[in-house]
């Protein structure tokens, strides 16, 4: 007995159209990363403050900003298999500690971050025993490995640190680097467009020169993760297999999947992850261990990895941005993070009139030109009060027609959230005017608030893994 099958051939058109909305996605990142970067560099044209865009903002935006992309990896790991890990902070606080003790005895960078990393792995190991075979609740477990990490390394470094010169029992000795690589000629190179502080020209050379110059093999190496992870969770069958675990346990056992060791596999990655972080904040961000040296960070990560969707390139952007945030408090003070608040509130503004336009086009109930026309307004208006010293009155009016416009489209069914956003930026804009510098409160803590604001606005659009944080069992629907 025989059975032909007929294949139906795909229609020319289908890969054109499959592939349209991922090559959309791609452009769409892209446009949003050129678009911040044209408006962070009109800022610095507007405010004078040169500090936004220097080299030397950037290379510490990079050196922020790789430990909190590590942080994150681990975290999409771990909820990519349905895990998740608030032990991060103690995996990082870990791999600080075994990195800087085995650096130091064997005189060798390379030997403490394989340390490390074992050491945020071993981290990892007792969260996936603790949720995954004991079935302890994943957020439980991840606050006992945050506390029992601190007091046991503080423990050790009372064993190994005090008696050793340069070290306590909050620090250790003075660690060996990693070696630096480099483009020496692209400093003096740009130098001159650096210093011409024409727009663009001055901030893409400050850019530059910053990502070219003394820059780490290490920071190298953990920027080669983020596409490591892409490849191999979305390209390989190994990471469909553990991101079904995070998905649908259930229907992934039914195929044959080991749910258990991807699980443990995938925690043990994430601790290993975290520990490459402490290894950083050791020896590249700084040259000895300090207790409380991760400040957050694991906790930050998450965040990255929130406003990321669960996913290696927007979780790059978001440790990005909260890296240059955390640098800007550091090298500029009040004045750049009060230049900021210019910023902060065009985004909010512009977001809101989106919001508003797209609602205004569903419902047509209004004329597309009323819209149009108190956008211009506001615009026009916030320039003039910017640039030429315009009366407030000018700035008032285009925002009261924004409200005014948005009001409108909340009566007829529109977002609320845009007219929020809208409202929100036009306070901020009135602080902007009506201040000079910020409080050193607000600027110390500046990296913490921008965390919060960016997932306030983004928590409208995520999506996290269907199965995080279940308590799964084998054999149990």
């Amino acid at each position: 007995m025989s059975q032909e099958m007929t294949v139906a051939a795909p229609a020319a058109g289908r890969p054109a159209a499959e592939g349209r909305p991922r090559a959309w996605n791609r452009l769409r990142i892209v446009s949003i990363v050129v678009a911040a970067f044209v408006a962070l560099a009109g800022v610095r044209a507007i405010t004078g403050q040169p500090m936004l865009t220097s080299s030397g903002t950037f290379q510490a935006a990079l050196a922020f900003a790789v430990p909190i992309g590590l942080a994150g990896l681990g975290g999409l790991w771990a909820e990519r298999a349905g895990i998740i890990n608030i032990g991060l902070e103690g995996m990082m606080v870990l791999g600080t500690w075994f990195g800087a003790y085995f650096a130091y005895s064997t005189g060798s960078p390379w030997a403490g971050l394989v340390a490390g990393v074992l050491g945020g792995m071993a981290g990892g190991l007792v969260h996936a025993l603790a949720t995954v075979t004991f079935g302890v609740d994943h957020i439980i477990s991840g606050v006992a490995i945050n506390i029992l990490a601190v007091g046991a390394m503080r423990y050790l470094s009372l064993l190994f640190f005090v008696d050793t010169p340069g070290g306590g029992a909050s620090q250790s000795p003075p660690l060996p680097e990693f070696p630096q690589v480099g483009l020496p000629f692209v400093a003096d190179l740009l130098a001159p467009a650096q210093e011409s502080q024409v727009f663009l020209v001055a901030d893409l050379a400050g850019l530059v020169v910053g990502l070219t110059t003394q820059v780490s093999v290490l920071t190298l190496l953990a920027l080669l993760m983020a596409p490591a992870t892409f490849v191999v969770l979305w390209r390989t069958p190994f990471g469909l297999r553990l991101r079904s675990c995070g998905e649908n346990p259930d229907a992934a056992e039914s195929l044959g999947v080991p749910v258990y060791t991807y699980k443990f596999t995938a925690v043990l990655l994430s601790g290993g992850f975290a520990g490459m972080g402490g290894v950083f904040l050791a020896m590249v961000a700084s040259s000895v261990y300090q207790e409380g040296q991760t400040g957050g960070r694991g906790y930050i990560g998450l965040a990255a990895m929130i406003f990321g969707n669960w996913r290696p390139g927007g979780l790059a952007m978001g440790a990005g941005l909260f890296g240059f945030t955390d640098a800007l408090q550091v090298r500029g003070g009040g004045g750049a993070v009060h230049a900021l608040l210019l910023l902060i509130a065009v985004a909010l503004i512009a977001a809101g009139l989106a919001l508003l336009g797209r609602a205004l086009w569903r419902t047509r109930r209004l004329p597309l030109v009323v819209f149009a026309a108190g956008a211009l307004v506001a615009v026009v208006a916030g320039v003039a009060a910017l640039t030429l010293g315009a009366p407030w009155w000018w700035a008032l009016a285009g925002v009261g027609l924004a409200v005014a416009v948005g009001v409108r489209a909340w009566t007829a069914r529109g977002p609320v959230s845009a007219v929020v956003a809208v409202v929100a930026g036009v306070l901020v804009l009135v602080w902007f005017l009506g201040t000079d510098s910020l409080p050193g409160q607000l600027v110390t803590y500046s990296p913490q608030m921008a965390t919060l604001l960016v997932l306030a606005l983004a928590s409208q659009r995520l999506r996290a893994p269907a199965g995080v944080g279940r308590q799964w069992r084998r054999g149990r629907s």
